[in-house]
């Protein structure tokens, strides 16, 4: 059996939760990014928090955070490049300290 998620602690969710590319003829695919992606995305790459420093923050160890860095970091990339919608929700989270 898997062991339990940790709650993520997030400063506060996002007013815009779709973002939608223009240009693109038709309806395209979506990705999810969940709220700790964009929490992580948010203090580490706008922010410019250290790693360590984002973890404590989000009471989760800094191996986690770097782990959920890199998977924002990858369905950003990925939207951009395919050209999706990127719809934030979801993950194991709550607001607040």
């Amino acid at each position: 059996m898997a062991r339990p998620k940790k709650i993520r602690i997030i400063r506060g969710e996002p007013q815009i939760r779709q973002f939608s590319p223009r240009g693109r003829i038709g309806r395209p695919g979506y990705i999810e990014l969940k709220m700790e992606e964009y929490e992580a995305l948010s203090r580490a790459d706008y922010m410019g928090d250290s790693q360590a420093e984002a973890a404590r923050e989000m009471h989760i160890s800094q191996q986690t955070f770097s782990r959920v860095l890199n998977n924002g970091r990858k369905r950003l990339a990925e939207a951009l490049i395919r050209g999706l919608t990127i719809k934030i929700h979801g993950g194991a989270y709550r607001v607040g300290k």
